[in-house]
């Protein structure tokens, strides 16, 4: 019976890297630096930092270091963060891209950012050398951009720099690769997410950490410390994490944080210099790795706990009997998380499957919709009132839908579609109806709280707004006359405005104004007129068969308007809503078809 493989492919994808020479370019270059920079030169300033432009013909690389002064300084005094409101008023706004509508604020380290700013001006300057002066795109070789510890945290801002420029070219040039040896880690979750925000760019960075280098663990220790999840360290990029025994690739950011914490208390943990990496990757490269040697024996494990356990001894952790308990525990946690990730990247393989779930939950709530029209009330108002048990029920669907859709629409913003190939039709199709059903139980809570109006301004959530906006988008599109359109009975469609409860709500509300004879005579007026406009609506809206018959349902909010509207209004109104609703014509509503949208 053939043995199950080792999962070990963050050991194989460290090997790709390790071979590819890039790593040895890298701190190659760095050394280089060093070596030229003078050792007095270098110590003159607390606040040093030294750079090397190398253009080849085959790639560009730029070097950053910093001294041994420097680096000592900075992890001493630099460990908080600095929020991105602190930089303007530094005045340095370069990085305010990083704030977006959702993702307002970030925090970058306070070391790396005083180093940054201390040389703007010949950043700036090495940024023009790397650019085409006419055109304004970078350099055609690829650009390789590299520091070692604080200097490597440079790099890295650097790098996010060019990025945003990068982003607003078209068609975008080649990327830059940002290697960093040693490096802390430079932002908060602000951070991490505005870069997770644009697709491309977490795959720009790689960071190569030691087992036994202290200084790119210290945002761990600072983790430990602070008392605020806003100011806690996080990554992003791609980590290789390198013992003398070998390496290993790993780019989820919540396993990197676990394997860089274990590595952390060591004994022989301290702050390397740049030798210490390159020493390490020639010794990587030029011995064979063998595959399996583990001091365990995997035969009676699963192939996932015997795989981690051999990358976690590869990385350097020590798999000693004084840290068998925390070993054990990191162990499970990596499984689980894992776990996890495979249950994550079966889902996205496969999101049919995903949909075909989704409409399972929809036909409940389609299921509970019926229900609710039996009881002479409709589902919105009985959704809203909590008439019964099954609507908890409901609140779970709603939030299981809500989570899909908001991540749906957040991957399709991370991840624009070409021009005639967005969205398929089928996901279209979900969307709409998914909004036509749920936001109108969102409308529900929102105005349970009697003092609350205007949905549409202060409390519609932004998935809703993209969804139908796509939709709108599409059906232009693919415009077709109402002959080629197959019907259907009006009985079973749902409201095609989405927000028609938040217009009817509204509605109420004015007439309750209306009625209280507290307003002034500016704020009847202007509440009279916004009366009329919800009248000509709702009248446009059942002319277009746009409306479900369940809005004139006896004990429905529509009905509670139009009752409160005619007590409000002058006998002598007339208008083609009120000869509709007097003469009773909504009763024969649902018999009538319209065309399928």
């Amino acid at each position: 019976m053939s043995r199950q493989p080792l999962f070990i492919s963050g050991l194989d994808l460290a090997d790709i890297v390790l071979n590819s020479g890039l790593l040895e370019l890298s701190c190659g270059g760095i050394k280089d630096l060093q070596t030229e920079t003078s050792s007095d030169k270098q110590g003159s300033s607390s606040l040093s930092l030294r750079y090397k432009l190398d253009k080849k013909s085959k790639y560009t690389l730029i070097a950053f270091t910093t001294s041994t002064l420097s680096k000592k300084e900075l992890l001493q005094q630099g460990g908080d963060l600095v929020s991105s409101k602190t930089l303007e008023e530094l005045e340095l706004p370069i990085f305010d891209f990083l704030c977006t509508e959702r993702n307002r604020s970030f925090s970058i380290h306070r070391g790396a950012i005083t180093l940054f700013k201390a040389h703007f001006k010949e950043l700036s300057q090495l940024k023009t050398q790397i650019h085409d002066l006419k055109t304004g795109e970078l350099l055609r070789t690829p650009l390789i951009v590299t520091g070692h510890s604080i200097g490597g945290s440079v790099a890295s801002l650097f790098t996010l720099w060019l990025l945003d420029n990068i982003k607003k070219l078209q068609p975008p040039p080649k990327l830059p690769l940002c290697i960093t040896f040693g490096s802390p880690f430079i932002g908060n979750q602000g951070l991490r997410q505005a870069i997770l925000e644009c697709s491309t760019w977490n795959s720009c960075f790689l960071h190569v950490v030691g087992n036994k280098d202290l200084f790119p663990k210290a945002s761990i220790s600072h983790n430990d410390t602070t008392q605020s999840a806003i100011e806690e360290y996080k990554a992003f990029g791609t980590f290789i994490l390198c013992s003398e025994r070998g390496c290993a690739c790993v780019d989820d950011l919540v396993v990197v944080s676990r394997l860089l914490e274990s590595t952390q208390r060591q004994d022989s943990c301290e702050a390397q210099e740049i030798d210490y990496y390159v020493e390490m990757v020639n010794d990587l490269k030029s011995k064979v790795i063998i595959r399996g040697n583990s001091e365990r024996d995997p035969s009676h494990m699963h192939p996932l706990k015997a795989g981690i356990i051999l990358q976690l001894e590869t990385i350097g952790v020590e798999m000693t009997t004084q840290r068998k308990v925390d070993n054990n525990n990191l162990i499970s946690k990596l499984e689980e998380r894992e776990k996890i990730l495979m249950a994550e990247r079966v889902q996205t393989m496969d999101p049919r499957k995903k949909l075909n779930q989704i409409k399972i939950k929809m036909a409940h709530l389609e299921w509970y919709n019926k229900i609710c029209k039996t009881k002479g009330i409709g589902y919105y108002d009985c959704y809203k009132n909590q008439l019964g048990s099954s609507d908890r029920e409901v609140t779970r669907l709603k939030k299981f839908l809500t989570n899909y859709w908001k991540s749906f629409v957040e991957g399709v913003e991370r991840k624009p579609q070409k021009e005639g190939s967005f969205i398929r039709g089928t996901w279209l199709y979900s969307g709409r109806n998914y909004r036509r059903m749920v936001e109108p139980l969102d409308i529900a809570e929102y105005y349970r709280d009697s003092d609350k109006r205007d949905y549409q301004a202060h409390g519609r959530s932004r998935h809703y707004i993209l969804l139908e906006k796509w939709q709108e988008d599409d059906a232009e599109k693919l415009k077709s006359p109402p002959n080629n359109k197959k019907k259907q009975n009006v009985s079973g469609i749902l409201t095609e405005d989405s927000c028609f409860w938040a217009k009817v709500e509204d509605a109420l509300i004015s007439c309750k104004l209306l009625k209280s004879g507290t307003s002034s005579s500016v704020e009847k007026r202007l509440t009279k007129e916004n009366l009329d406009m919800f009248e000509q609506y709702a009248l446009n809206q059942i002319n277009n068969d746009a409306v479900s018959p369940e809005i004139f349902l006896k004990e429905s909010s529509f009905m509670k308007w139009w009752k409160t509207f005619q007590e409000i209004i002058e006998a002598s109104h007339d208008s083609p809503l009120s000869d509709f609703m007097k003469n009773e014509r909504y009763l024969q509503y649902e018999k009538r078809s319209t065309f399928l949208q």
